[in-house]
């Protein structure tokens, strides 16, 4: 069966899924996305996700012609359409088609694009394991408001991935202007230390992760003493667990930075009990 796309308002095959070379998304890297992760044939947490798309969609002032409902049934839709169960989602809306230049204003209306595909999990060894990561020399902005809404502009944090696949490991890790640590290349991160999951704040220049805020909500539950604070590499260094967040990988133990160990080199007891809850959850919100 031919792959079928969600294209501004209609399901076609993916051959005829196609948009303007002047589109501004094409051009300039002018829209946003979100990625998400579907169990069961349904999207976990997919309310959330849209409603940061949307607070996202004022920051960039993209004039969208769909309301969060009709996006929602529209995601749906092309998850049953294409005969998935578990699937990997992926919604961008870009500014649209307009004029060469870089004035929005010339886009009368926004493109939106919905494609699903068969969820290709994460190797199982890295969980078991870990995985290994670095500290890039690519740095977030941390005073872009560009830090904190999920832009089709996504080249910094291409450069990041370039760096730790030279590197030979598996995840980037960045630092902010200010030197602190901020976030994964496309995840948050946490550390554990001194009895306390700490992750960077809002103001570091990070994403408002929607797994990122669960695994607080969930680290409260089993009472887990949390923290948002700044923290510099040597913390991460010193941590003695550390893990990345994003609704694909969901909760991703980190056992190494650089040539450092984390905690034993192996995924902590904290990482794993939070894996467990945030698998029950998931579990129980998508079982039929």
């Amino acid at each position: 069966m031919e792959e079928i796309v969600y294209l501004n308002g209609r399901l076609v095959p993916k051959r005829e899924a196609k948009i303007s070379i002047f589109d501004h998304g094409f051009l300039y890297g002018d829209g946003l996305f979100e990625t998400m992760r579907s169990y069961n044939g349904r999207v976990f947490r997919l309310t959330e996700h849209i409603k940061r798309l949307f607070k996202s969609v004022t920051v960039l002032r993209l004039k969208l012609g769909v309301t969060e409902e009709e996006l929602e049934t529209a995601v749906q839709k092309t998850i049953r359409a294409n005969d998935l169960s578990d699937a990997y989602v992926r919604l961008t809306i870009s500014r649209g088609e307009g004029e060469t230049g870089p004035d929005p204003s010339t886009c009368p209306k926004s493109t939106v694009v919905i494609i699903t595909r068969p969820f290709q999990p994460y190797p199982h060894e890295l969980y078991e394991k870990g995985a290994r990561a670095i500290i890039t020399n690519t740095r977030q902005n941390d005073l872009s408001p560009l830090a904190r809404v999920k832009s089709m502009n996504f080249l910094n944090n291409i450069l990041a991935l370039m760096e730790a696949k030279t590197a030979g490991v598996d995840q980037a890790i960045l630092l902010n202007t200010k030197g602190f640590v901020a976030e994964g290349a496309v995840s948050n991160i946490f550390i554990f230390r001194d009895n306390t999951l700490i992750t960077p704040p809002m103001d570091a220049g990070i994403l408002p992760g929607i797994t990122r805020r669960l695994v607080l909500e969930l680290a409260k539950g089993l009472q887990i003493p949390i923290r948002e604070g700044n923290f510099p590499p040597d913390a991460l260094m010193q941590a003695q667990e550390c893990f990345l967040t994003n609704s694909l990988m969901e909760i991703l133990p980190i056992v190494q930075v650089a040539v450092h160990p984390i905690g034993t080199g192996l995924p902590g007891p904290v990482t794993q009990r939070l894996i467990l809850a945030y698998r029950e959850l998931v579990r129980i919100e998508t079982r039929y």
